[in-house]
């Protein structure tokens, strides 16, 4: 206990160390507008103009030259004001600012008359954005509410590049998610652990380019979720809907023909405005949802866990089936969610504020398991939940300086289980599930281990921004981050040594695992943002330190004999693990070419930490010589002296504004991915392989992306993107080099790029928008793409190399209609969404040996099943689909 005190106080001495003498940057939540103010006769620069965003306290004044700024504008639409005595007030309607980027807003101002009053003009973004040096994409939260989209994934999958939650050919683990500027990734997994609810988000960005010096930690892009704050005038909204999966591809989906409104139900709610009592200081945001849907895949409870079967008989005949089950169809991918997120706004001084930020998700949910179709009590159930605060204060030292100070809390904890009291007298036997063979569902029996991880991160930061000159913008900052990770898994016993009835082994022993360990981080950046009229430059550099808490054998050879001990082991045989750190420079430059186009080149390192459960994996150094494990106990160690991954990104593109209304964007990119995790494979006891993790893996991605934009206008919005992409690299998972030497024969490691899981070579996305927002609209998502590639096989042998076919081309269409009346003065909607419009059956996997999802020669050929089922009912597979057609309808209420 000393001995942790002492050690956080030299943390914590650390920290606030670090960040005094740091020059302290705004952490990707706000944007800045800036332009020139002229008289319109004279067209000569006006001096001391004042420029007010209204309903907020953010201004400026016109310098000597006429030009001015304004910096910490956050994201959304305003009304903007430029007045000085003698001239007519001019006002700005529908300004929109986005996050990191600059809105040019330029004035000019005409002498006043007695019968000149104030001036209204609707500005209207410009198709290109100037200062864009890299690719991002932003959707705004108006934007959001007109499309068939349902939450962050699912906006995140329509952008170029993206294929199944990769980024431009990256692994799934390599993106950073951000909630109001706070990282909401499980350190554990790397992945996104809570997102935000679509109704609370006022702007989505998502970085897959050459992002700035700011963001770290991410090696292939970045999700930054900025929510809504509380407005100056009371406003809510509830909505919510019904509905359930529409199909007649009942030989494949169970149950898929009762269709029940109550399957699936939606209920969501926000409500902002001033604090009563305290509306000129403090304002709210409040806002919640519930989601509970069946899912579209079944399974009959034809028999229960404690079922006892026999089918050792040649004779079929002779076959004993022991089913209690009441044969009612049980859902087997079932999904609950229910999100809670309150955020306070104190107004402290001019352009100054504190921010309190509460947000809270709970996922429950079950992945389906094939063999327990007929079994469906005895599998896992999942949970998720997250929990974050923050609390954030905005200084300004002046209209062209000011700091950022932030402090947070995210916790995560992910459970997986069968039953929640290990001791549940309803897990039976191991041999239950064993009553079965060839290709069988189970009759009985439950799994037996208990899973849960728990990551605690506290981080502090301080982010400084100035406008130096009117050209440079100069953004530092600095960043500490404390983790602790609790990890346990362990198996339930149910035996002759145990009475039949459930028990534990002892804590530590080789079936029951656990270990906290309290890694921690430090990064600072530097960024100037130099904007001429001629070139808009984005030039920065970033440091990252990484210090581990942990150990690794140094010689994975003496492994044997290991998990006969218990904890401490002999420190002889293992090294402390080191700090790691690097340098990330990054550069960006656009070049306007003409009045219409921009061209812009990038390049940068990125760097980040693996996923903390391959650094601490298996601290016990079990390997089992017999018996069924599952994978997050399975024959690997962990190596908490990994390096860091990284990543070098070169990007070239172009926009150019085609009319009016329409623009065209083409990008070219590639990817050199070095460190990436792989195994190293070592023999326990002469026969028994395992392996160790270790930096081996990489990749290299090239590709080009086409897009086409034009704006919602005269009823009509259409955007469609294209992507040609080529992800290759020596593996597309961690544990390849492993895996492949358990094959029989073994398979040798790859010596060569090979495509990887994800390479999908061509992919279209397009979203139609008709009609008039605020009464009628009608929009459309679709999606095309070329078929993901897999590696023939023949009852499990390989019969050509590895990702040389591909599977059938991918279609979807969804669809979207609402309508919108007046109703007692309040703004209501009814709404329909159709997901899978058409109920195409993309097959999402694949047999090998034929590369379809629907049938495999493997039902000729396998041996006979002992069990219930057919060979064909055993080969018809739901889950190697896409889910089919959704229909829901719903309304909502504005106030």
């Amino acid at each position: 206990m000393r001995y942790q005190k002492k050690r956080y106080r030299w943390l914590i001495r650390l920290a606030l160390g670090g960040l005094a003498v740091a020059l302290p940057v705004l952490a990707g939540t706000t944007g800045k507008i800036a332009g020139k103010i002229i008289d319109a006769q004279t067209k000569e620069p006006l001096i001391g103009v004042n420029v007010l965003v209204t309903g907020t306290a953010l201004g400026a004044a016109s310098g000597l030259d006429g030009t001015y700024f304004i910096l910490n504008v956050p994201p959304g639409v305003y009304q903007v004001k430029a007045s000085m005595i003698g001239y007519a007030m001019v006002a700005m309607n529908n300004v929109k600012v986005s996050i990191d980027l600059t809105t040019k807003l330029d004035f000019e101002l005409s002498e006043e008359v007695l019968t000149m009053g104030e001036v209204v003009v609707v500005a209207e973004k410009p198709i290109i954005q100037k200062d864009l040096t890299s690719t991002t994409a932003k959707i705004g939260g108006e934007e959001i509410a007109m499309l068939p989209i349902e939450d962050v994934n699912r906006a995140v999958s329509l952008q170029a590049g993206v294929v199944e939650g990769h980024f431009r050919g990256g692994r799934s683990a390599e993106v950073k998610y951000l909630i109001d500027g706070v990282a909401v990734n499980d350190v554990f997994t790397g992945n996104s652990a809570v997102e935000a609810e679509v109704n609370a988000i006022q702007e989505l960005q998502v970085l897959s380019g050459t992002f700035n010096a700011e963001y770290g930690e991410a090696l292939s892009g970045v999700v930054n979720q900025v929510t809504k704050d509380g407005g100056e005038h009371y406003s809510g909204e509830l909505s919510g809907y019904v509905g359930d999966y529409v199909s007649s591809r009942t030989e494949l989906f169970n149950n898929i023909d009762h269709i029940s409104p109550t399957d699936l139900y939606n209920l969501q709610g926000t409500l902002s405005g001033p604090f009563p009592g305290l509306g000129k200081l403090l304002n709210f945001f409040l806002s919640g949802r519930r989601i509970d849907s069946q899912g579209y895949i079944y399974g009959r409870r034809q028999f229960n866990p404690s079922d006892s079967s026999n089918f050792a008989a040649d004779n079929s005949e002779d076959w004993y089936v022991g089913a209690t089950g009441d044969n009612e169809y049980v859902p087997m991918n079932p999904d609950e969610r229910v999100s809670l997120q309150g955020k306070l706004t104190f107004k402290v001084g001019p352009a100054q504020g504190i921010r309190l930020n509460t947000f809270y998700q709970k996922q429950n949910f079950r992945e389906y398991d094939h063999r327990f179709k007929l079994n469906p009590e005895g599998d896992y159930q999942r949970s998720q939940e997250g929990k974050l605060a923050s609390l954030a204060y905005t200084h300004l030292f002046s209209p062209s300086t000011f700091a950022d100070f932030q402090a947070s809390a995210f916790i995560t904890e992910y459970k997986q289980f069968v039953f929640e009291d290990p001791l549940d007298p309803r897990y039976v036997k191991l041999e239950r599930m064993r009553d079965v063979s060839g290709n069988a569902f189970l009759t009985g029996g439950t799994q037996m281990w208990h899973f849960t991880h728990k990551a605690q991160t506290y981080t502090g930061k301080i982010d400084f921004t100035s406008q130096v000159t009117h050209a440079h913008l100069l953004k530092t900052g600095v960043e500490v981050q404390q983790h602790t990770l609790d990890y346990h898994d362990f198996q339930v016993h149910v035996d002759a040594t145990t009475g039949y009835k459930p028990a534990l082994s002892a804590p530590g022993s080789f079936d029951n695992n656990l270990y906290t360990r309290h890694p921690y981080q430090l990064a600072a950046y530097v960024q100037d943002k130099i904007e001429l009229d001629y070139l808009v430059v984005n030039i920065g550099a970033r440091f990252d330190y990484f210090q581990p808490d942990g150990e690794y054998l140094l010689n994975p050879d003496q492994i044997a004999g290991l998990d006969t001990l218990q904890p401490p082991f002999p420190q002889n045989l293992f090294g402390k693990a080191s700090a790691k750190y690097q340098w990330s420079p990054r550069i960006g430059v656009a070049y306007p070419i003409t009045d219409r186009g921009v061209v812009h080149i990038s390049y940068g390192h990125f760097f980040q930490i693996p996923p903390f459960e391959y650094l601490y994996r298996n601290p016990n150094y079990r390997i089992p010589l017999t018996g069924d494990f599952p994978a997050f106990v399975g024959s690997t160690i962990g190596n908490a002296d990994l390096e860091p991954q990284r990543t070098t990104i070169y990007e070239v593109g172009l926009q150019q504004q085609l009319a009016e209304d329409l623009g065209l964007t083409l990008t070219g990119y590639y990817k050199d991915i070095r460190n990436l995790l792989g195994n190293e494979v070592h023999v326990k006891n002469e026969f028994r392989k395992f392996g160790k993790y270790i930096n081996r893996d990489y990749g290299d991605v090239r590709g080009l992306t086409l897009a086409l934009e034009k704006r919602l206008r005269n009823g009509l919005g259409v955007t469609v993107d294209y992507t040609y992409q080529i992800a290759q690299g020596n593996a597309s998972d961690p544990n390849d080099d492993y895996n492949k030497s358990q094959a029989t024969p073994p398979i040798e490691a790859n010596k060569q790029l090979v495509a990887l899981d994800w390479d999908r070579r061509h992919s279209l996305n397009f979203t139609v928008t008709l009609g008039t927002p605020k009464n009628l609209i009608a929009s459309f998502i679709g999606q095309i793409g070329s078929g993901l590639p897999y590696t023939p096989s023949l009852l499990n042998q390989r019969t050509g190399l590895e990702n040389s076919d591909n599977r059938p081309a991918f279609f979807n269409v969804d669809f979207y209609a609402t309508k919108y009346v007046s109703l007692a003065g309040h703004e209501v909607s009814v709404f329909l969404k159709a997901f899978n419009l058409f109920d195409t059956a993309n097959e999402q996997q694949v047999f090998g040996d034929t590369g379809r999802a629907g049938y495999t020669l493997e039902s000729a050929l396998a041996p006979v099943v002992r069990g219930v089922n057919t060979i064909d009912e055993y080969f018809t597979r739901p889950d190697f689909y896409s889910p089919p057609r959704q229909v829901v309808v719903g309304a909502s209420f504005g106030f």
